[in-house]
């Protein structure tokens, strides 16, 4: 008798997750309860895997052996809390990909800020070294499409908590936990602890012969670190001393120290400037070693990375003012590390879908970079009560071009104009993607 799995969500996870499913002989079933993007439906066709759209069917759901619920739905749905009335396992992509993947090595990065950046700089280091390898999870293909499809002996995933909250035997070679900062809260019932715990399930099934990286300098990753037994080896990386094994920074160099080895670099040849980007530099020189990546090659790629698309992208210089897009800032923390790297006078375009947010962190750094904050979103109370005593100029606009237009009218030779959201951007766009591709639309019009 086959196994049934019903995939809920028919998104890039779900139908990556529906394809390894069917390959592997299960009886699939993927259901959506929103509309199916196009692409996505032909693939499923392709495949020929069972779908629907607009609706759950709850006979067909309730009788399967078990669920694979896609990151991006809440606890909340009425049919997730029937499946779990039935006690029916649920699962993540991540976890129906684990078992599949043979013998590869997984890497798996998560934090609330500065994954992608990391996980992308590993990816950059292994592909220099040669290394056969994919980018998946968050970032990237799905990583159960990728299993199926085009196997590697090494994958580097971004993995958000949502993905990490439904693994059961899920277990990366290296794990690496960038930082913690709230983020999400309305999933977690406001309590930050759910959210440590969802963080730390990282390193939860890791062998003695695994490596846990972590952040020394994390005020909340150090309080909580020594509520979990990690079995792993411990791999932090600090600014704040030296270290007999892992990552620190001193006298502008990077040391890394790992099993009798040592290798020292200058800061100043990182292509990723900025403090956050000296942790995840670290990080992912810690997790290449960690795979016996040479010296050589890490420090080559260190020297060598590309900045993302949408994490401090450099846009343009108009009439002397720059944009930048980091549109992949959704929550405060990121909007902080992106003002904090600020030396000009900031125009600051903030808003969106506000997932709890507490935006008394960023007060002190918007009164002393910011000089006008322009609104895009829906609903923008919290941010004019938050900033209005502190910021003389703010204003709401509906739209990217509106946002651009009203930016740039405050904008003065030598000021940047910083799309920095601290938000989801699910109102008036599709995904932060096509937030910051709206964005870099519009200053190509001005």
């Amino acid at each position: 008798m086959k196994k049934s799995i019903v995939i809920l969500g028919a998104a890039e996870s779900g139908v990556g997750a529906a394809i390894l499913a069917k390959q592997k002989g299960y009886d699939v079933f993927v259901s959506d309860g929103g509309k199916i993007n196009d692409h996505f439906k032909e693939e499923m066709v392709l495949y020929n895997i069972d779908f629907e759209e607009g609706k759950h069917t709850e006979e067909r759901i309730l009788n399967c052996d078990e669920v694979m619920k896609s990151p991006g739905i809440s606890e909340m749905v009425a049919i997730v809390k029937k499946i779990r009335e039935k006690n029916i396992p649920v699962i993540s992509e991540i976890e129906l990909a684990y078992r599949y993947k043979a013998n590869s090595i997984i890497i798996a990065v998560t934090g609330s800020n500065g994954k992608t950046t990391t996980a992308s700089l590993i990816y950059h280091i292994c592909r220099h070294a040669e290394k056969d390898c994919a980018l998946v999870g968050n970032i990237g293909i799905s990583f159960a499409k990728q299993v199926a499809l085009d196997p590697k002996k090494m994958y580097v995933a971004e993995i958000s908590s949502f993905q990490l909250d439904d693994i059961k035997t899920f277990r990366p070679d290296v794990a690496v936990l960038t930082n913690i900062t709230e983020d999400h809260l309305d999933r977690y019932d406001y309590k930050v602890e759910n959210y440590i715990h969802s963080k730390f399930r990282i390193a939860e099934n890791q062998l003695e012969s695994d490596v846990f990286i972590y952040n020394l300098d994390d005020q909340t990753t150090k309080k909580y670190i020594n509520n979990y037994s990690i079995k792993s080896l411990l791999a932090p990386i600090t600014m704040s001393k030296e270290l007999p094994q892992g990552a620190y920074l001193a006298n502008a160099k990077m040391h890394l120290k790992w099993k009798n080895e040592e290798m020292q670099m200058s800061i100043d040849d990182f292509t990723l400037k900025g403090k956050h980007n000296q942790y995840n530099s670290m990080a992912a020189s810690m997790a290449a070693t960690a795979v016996d990546i040479r010296k050589e090659k890490i420090r080559e790629a260190l020297q060598t990375f590309e900045s993302l698309e949408h994490r401090m992208e450099p846009v343009s210089v108009i009439k002397g003012i720059t944009f930048i897009n980091d549109s992949k800032a959704t929550n405060v923390n990121s909007t902080w590390y992106a003002l904090e790297s600020m030396n000009n006078p900031v125009i600051l375009i903030l808003g969106g879908v506000d997932k709890g947010n507490d935006y008394s962190l960023l007060k002190e750094l918007v009164q002393e970079k910011v000089k006008a904050i322009v609104c895009m979103g829906t609903d923008n109370r919290k941010i004019h009560e938050a900033f209005g005593d502190i910021v003389s100029l703010i204003v709401n606009t509906e739209n990217a071009a509106d946002a651009v237009q009203a930016a740039y009218h405050f904008g003065n030779k030598g000021d940047v104009v910083l799309l920095s959201p601290a938000c989801a951007s699910f109102d008036l766009f599709k995904n932060y993607e096509d937030r910051g591709n709206q964005f870099k639309q519009a200053v190509k019009d001005l």
